[in-house]
């Protein structure tokens, strides 16, 4: 059974990947990794049910020794830290967080050249397939129709749009042939004017313990389609981790997506 080594153990999606591993066991638990400022370093992996046997560290090179393969869910200002430590140790690794700058998103391309890197915003295999979805309504309805895209998160999330909506954004304006930076409609706010033909609107909704829902609206005269994912359970996200850890594993070096884990 190979080993894993997780960034980010004590947030939300890194006890939740535990919870994955207990589930089904396709990996062992290698090395817990946490922020320098978090309580709970030296302390066991699991904020609770059965123990892993895994004390948690801020020491990355310690905590991804031996692994086969990393996934960081930590926050975006740690990845950048962590890749480097993986490419230097020769450990592939899943990248889960985001909020990830232009910096950062250099740093794994760097680290790209050395090691297998997938960046995956989201791990679930729903929103994957989804994405593939709007995708092909995008190409088949064409610029004509008004995109809207509505997210939903709960209150502690930080990044607005999320990474996940930009990424359906950015499967419509492929498919359009057209670039998300040309097009996006980010707020309207103090704007009187009609909509810009061709542009894909965002809006943002943070409140309660959301999970997290994505809905892409594809509307014209006379007719609305629209394609939406629900995760009720964070679980979904770290199953589709695993699965994508495990497909990781043996590849070349290079940039990944889940689209190549799912070889849609």
């Amino acid at each position: 059974m190979p080993a894993l080594a997780i960034f980010g153990i004590t947030g939300r999606m890194g006890q939740s990947l535990l919870r994955a591993l207990h589930e089904s066991p396709a990996f062992h638990l290698s090395g817990a990794i946490a922020s320098s400022a978090s309580a709970r370093l030296g302390r066991e992996a699991a904020g609770e049910g059965a123990p892993t046997g895994v004390l948690i560290t801020a020491d990355s090179a310690a905590g991804i020794s031996g692994a086969a393969v990393a996934v960081d869910f930590s926050l975006a200002e740690g990845v950048a830290a962590h890749a480097t430590a993986c490419a230097a140790a020769g450990i592939p690794l899943l990248i889960g967080a985001t909020g990830i700058d232009a910096a950062g998103h250099g740093v794994l391309a760097a680290a790209a050249r050395n090691i297998p890197v997938l960046i995956a915003p989201n791990t679930s295999v729903g929103v994957s397939v989804a994405a593939k979805l709007v995708s092909l309504a995008a190409a088949g309805l064409g610029s004509s129709y008004d995109v809207e895209i509505l997210e939903t998160h709960h209150r502690m999330k930080r990044d607005a749009p999320s990474a996940t909506a930009l990424a359906l954004g950015e499967a419509v304006a492929r498919a359009r042939g057209q670039t998300l930076s040309e097009v996006a409609a980010y707020s309207r706010s103090g704007r009187h004017e009609a909509r810009s033909l061709g542009s894909i609107g965002f809006s943002s909704l943070r409140a309660g313990d959301v999970v997290g829902e994505h809905t892409v609206i594809f509307a014209a005269d006379g007719e609305r389609v629209e394609i939406t994912h629900r995760a009720t359970d964070r679980i979904t996200f770290a199953r589709g981790a695993l699965r994508a850890a495990e497909w990781l594993i043996g590849r070349p070096a290079g940039l990944y997506d889940m689209h190549d884990v799912l070889g849609i």
